[in-house]
């Protein structure tokens, strides 16, 4: 391997070593520095050997166990071993091929027992099996293996379309669960704002009802104790007669007017009283039989 230089003195670069023959056969490995050589005695400079890290990346394509094709992308970066740089020089002839071929049979015997996110899971345990292969027979030569690394795993297009898909499928059903599980708790919420609000509402109608009750039991005691001769059925009868007036006057002053047809006269302006007191006999009527004019005025009343 290398060229023979039949000179006089060589130099030996820094994190080289050099090869010297005598005669055509290996007599000592020269170390960096300036070194003489007696071309009549056959000594010379038979070559010169770099044991700096040199890498190399080999492109490996291979199928995996469930049968989808890979590109592997491996970067093996290795050196000549100073102790052994004889056999180095002269036991293979193009170094980078041996590594090439070793690592192609290693990566091809390992990988079609994976699937393929196994493999993805696990290029660690193919840079190590590649690993182990290279030292136990590139030792043998003088090189020593620093470091594999398993650069890249390449799907072929088609695969890596699908895995996309697959992907993007899982994040939006993942995207629809919580979707719906934030839909969920807004009608929860706004079912509960609904019946807080329905509850509230219903208490402040209560107390409103209570408060026109108070109001007219307090208008026909006063009336009745001020203006002598007077009954509670009068009384009630002057209040219900002035609350129908007061509802027509809302209604006609109304921002959004609408005709109301109400059957009105002397007549009806009359039977007005009886027929709000007949409506309020009939409603206790059913809840309760043979109620009389005067239970009725308690009613109201209470």
């Amino acid at each position: 391997m290398g060229n023979t230089y039949c000179v006089l003195f060589g130099c030996v670069e820094q994190s080289s070593v050099g090869v010297v023959e005598r005669w055509g056969r290996f007599e000592k490995l020269a170390q960096p520095g300036l070194h003489f050589f007696n071309p009549f005695a056959g000594e010379c400079l038979a070559g010169i050997l770099s044991t700096r890290i040199s890498s190399l990346d080999v492109r490996i394509e291979t199928k995996t166990k469930d049968n989808v094709f890979v590109q592997l992308l491996c970067s093996i970066q290795y050196r000549v071993i100073k102790e052994n740089a004889d056999d180095a020089f002269y036991e293979l002839q193009n170094p980078q091929e041996q590594i090439q071929a070793y690592v192609f049979d290693v990566v091809r015997a390992v990988v079609p027992k994976m699937n393929l996110d196994e493999l993805f899971e696990q290029k660690g345990e193919v840079a190590k099996a590649v690993s182990e292969e290279l030292e136990k027979v590139m030792g043998d030569y003088g090189y020593s293996l620093e470091h594999i690394l398993m650069v890249d795993i390449i799907p072929d297009a088609s695969v890596r379309r699908a895995m996309n898909e697959i992907n993007a499928a899982q994040r939006l059903q993942l995207a629809s669960v919580y979707k719906g599980e934030a839909e969920k708790v807004l009608l929860v919420k706004k079912a509960e704002a609904e019946a807080e609000a329905k509850y509230l509402g219903g208490v402040g109608v209560a107390r409103q009802r209570q408060a026109i009750t108070d109001g007219l039991r307090e208008n026909i005691l006063n009336f009745s104790h001020k203006v002598e001769g007077t009954s509670a059925k009068e009384v009630m009868d002057l209040i219900l007669i002035t609350q129908y007036f007061d509802t027509i006057k809302d209604l006609g002053n109304s921002s959004k007017n609408t005709t109301v047809f109400i059957p009105h006269g002397p007549g009806h302006v009359r039977d007005i009283s009886g027929q709000i007191r007949n409506g309020m006999m009939e409603a206790a009527a059913s809840a309760q039989p043979r109620v009389t004019n005067d239970e009725v005025n308690i009613n109201l009343l209470q």
